[in-house]
Order: structure tokens, then sequence, then C-alpha cells
């Protein structure tokens, strides 16, 4: 479970300060699936990024489970991206040169997971999201759609209880955003995952049991309005 308290984010933009997040209050339950909307420059991804331990915020806490992603030491958020909070990015961020299956297997590395035991998970993983036949391929050999998929399983394979999806579907035509949702879904189902998305896309918003606007740094809860 996330309990985020006064969560601000102040950074400076040439002789400008920028306020990215503004005093966020947010509880955000085991298992929840929900959407995260808002003009560009509103802070949803730097809301995310804080979610994730990839960013500090200028104050203000992120509890996970108890601990404190805001102040927690660096080891500590090299753990938590490591074995519990999947990250899911637009534009895939796949490497070129690496097989389907050897992109999934990095997100194992830091966690010292046995080369063997790499490859069969990866393999599992990307039969969890329909490519395990194109285990082989390299990125430039899959559509969008399938690299995302590969992105997808990357980030499930090590189990993760969280996933944040920054605008997984951006780069993709209508069919296929519909593809990805579904496979994100049935996932969040099947394995009771937290799923946090961030998009523009109105129409993936309005399939989030909850949804949430931020702009100007501040959120409303549009599910309780």
């Amino acid at each position: 479970m996330y309990q985020i308290e006064k969560l601000t984010k102040t950074y400076t933009q040439g002789k400008r300060t920028v306020h990215a997040l503004r005093d966020v209050s947010l509880r955000i339950e085991d298992g929840e699936l929900l959407s995260v909307q808002g003009p560009t420059g509103g802070g949803k991804s730097t809301l995310l990024q804080a979610l994730g331990g990839l960013d500090r915020p200028t104050s203000g806490s992120v509890m996970l489970d108890g601990e404190d992603l805001a102040t927690m030491n660096d080891a500590g958020l090299t753990t938590v991206r490591a074995e519990t909070v999947g990250f899911v990015f637009q534009n895939f961020n796949l490497v070129p040169t690496l097989t389907a299956r050897e992109n999934v297997e990095t997100a194992l590395v830091p966690a010292g997971v046995a080369t063997a035991e790499r490859a069969r998970r990866a393999v599992g993983a990307l039969e969890s999201v329909g490519l395990g036949e194109r285990a082989d391929h390299l990125p430039g050999e899959l559509s969008g759609g399938q690299q995302q998929r590969v992105a997808i399983a990357r980030a499930l394979v090590k189990n993760p209880t969280v996933l944040l999806a920054d605008e997984p579907t951006g780069n993709l035509d209508e069919d296929t955003r519909d593809e990805i949702i579904d496979l994100l879904e049935g996932l969040w189902k099947e394995q009771g995952l937290t799923l946090i998305l961030v998009t523009h896309d109105s129409a993936v918003s309005r399939r989030t049991p909850r949804r949430i606007r931020i702009a100007k740094g501040r959120v409303q809860d549009l599910t309780a309005t």
C-alpha cells in the first residue's frame, strides 16, 4: 500500500522555480488499478517517478509497505526497484542489440539471479505476454505492440507487487493500444498487482476503476467526485 503525505517537488529551470508537485496526499491500496491523467507538465511523470523511487521529492513522504521511499538510502531504493516495483515506459527502452529474452533478463541481473534461472524466467515472462515464440528476435524484428509486450515482460519477470506504466500505449495505434490495455488488465487480475497508469488517453483512463487527475502539481481524485 502507498501512503503519500504532503509530497512536494520543486526544481529550478533557468531563473524560474517549477513546482512539479504541490502538497500531494494520496492513498493507494494494494491491488488497485488506477490511471493518472492531466496536461503536459502537470506532474504526472514526476509523481510516478516518486512512487517508483526514481526521484526524491523536495519534501513529504512516500510510504510503500511501511517504508519511506523519500528518505530511503540509495541501496534500499535499488532493492525496491529490483524486487518490488516494475516499470513500463512509452518508448519501450529495449536494448536494440539484445534479443527479447536477453532484454527481459536484464531486469534480473541486479538481483543476482543465476544465468540459467534468468533465461528460464525470461522465457516464462515472454510466454505470459504471448511472445514465447519470439524470444530470440531482436527488437527491430518486432512490431511496436510486440516491443511493448517485451517491455511488460521485463517489468514482470522479477515478480513485482507494483507496476508503474508511463504512457504505455502512447506510441501505438488504437487497435494495438486496446490489445496492450487488455493484456495489462489481465495481468493485474491474475497477479494481484497494484497497477498505476499514466496516460493522456481518455479511452484508457475510462477503463480503470479509479481515476486521478493532476494539474499544476495538484491532485484530484475524479472517482470520488
